[in-house]
């Protein structure tokens, strides 16, 4: 098969084309009748662990020696299945100065126009909605979240500046509070599942994902290995923050090989279970 997947684990030889193989997991079977959310995340990373490395006056990006449009289907394949996408008030203000992902308008990509039909066909909205974690809620609202049906939500802290709340909600973005000082991410996890969101994927980066793990709220963890080794300092890895006082134990589920991106050596697409999520 042309431009083929390898399935390593849990089997081993067969073959899949790239697009449909994320959706094909359908994580929405994962809720069952449980009523607790579903808490998903997924980075890119060379092998010695850089996720971005810094760009000329952009500070940390995503390396482009290891970025490719094979990875970033698949990242797509992950958002357009969740009820609600976690980013950031760092996400937003990178967005500002062009030097950020594009998360907010996924379909204007041809190459990604069958996502929508996707969602559709699941009875879902057209978009997910964007839940944005800022303490300070220092960012600015770009006119493409707004526009539309898309449902926003800000989660911050009981004692974020109230003038900055108000305005804000009259944007018509709703306000959560998950935390006093800070975020935690048991709190946005439970303000988010008050509302109604329970398939929640992280698309922030490595400070989001640690406030998850902390607070043992993650269940599946998705990671590409591009087969590159790059150095560098400073650069980021998949998770920032203080030691964690119990370490997040995960298994395997899913390992496959893609050769044919973004370099000779290819790349792994890999899925692992938290054991330790609550």
């Amino acid at each position: 098969m042309a431009n083929s997947i390898l399935e390593i684990h849990p089997e081993h030889g067969r073959e899949y084309s790239l697009e449909g193989l994320y959706l094909r997991q359908n994580l929405r079977t994962q809720l069952g009748d449980s009523t607790q959310p579903y808490v998903y995340a997924n980075f890119i990373t060379s092998l010695d662990g850089r996720i971005a490395i810094p760009e000329d006056n952009k500070g940390l990006v995503v390396p482009n020696a290891i970025s490719n449009p094979r990875d970033w289907r698949l990242f797509q394949e992950l958002a357009i299945q969740a009820d609600v996408i976690l980013s950031s008030g760092r996400y937003l203000r990178d967005y500002a100065e062009d030097r950020a992902q594009e998360i907010l308008r996924v379909y204007d990509d041809p190459g990604l126009a069958d996502l929508a039909d996707w969602r559709r066909n699941q009875g879902l909205p057209l978009h997910p909605a964007i839940a944005i974690i800022s303490a300070s809620l220092d960012f600015p609202i770009p006119p493409t979240l707004i526009e539309g049906e898309r449902q926003v939500v800000v989660l911050t802290t009981q004692n974020a500046p109230t003038k900055r709340k108000q305005a804000l909600a009259a944007q018509g973005l709703q306000v959560l509070i998950a935390g006093d000082e800070s975020v935690t991410g048991d709190s946005a996890v439970d303000a988010l599942r008050k509302n109604g969101y329970r398939l929640i994927y992280s698309a922030a980066g490595p400070r989001v994902l640690h406030l998850l793990l902390a607070a043992s709220v993650l269940n599946r963890l998705y990671l590409t290995f591009a087969a590159r080794i790059l150095g560098g300092t400073p650069f980021s890895s998949i998770l920032e923050g203080q030691l964690l006082s119990i370490p997040a134990d995960f298994s395997l589920q899913h390992l496959y090989l893609d050769p044919h991106a973004p370099g000779p050596g290819g790349q792994l697409f890999t899925a692992y279970d938290c054991i330790t999520s609550s």
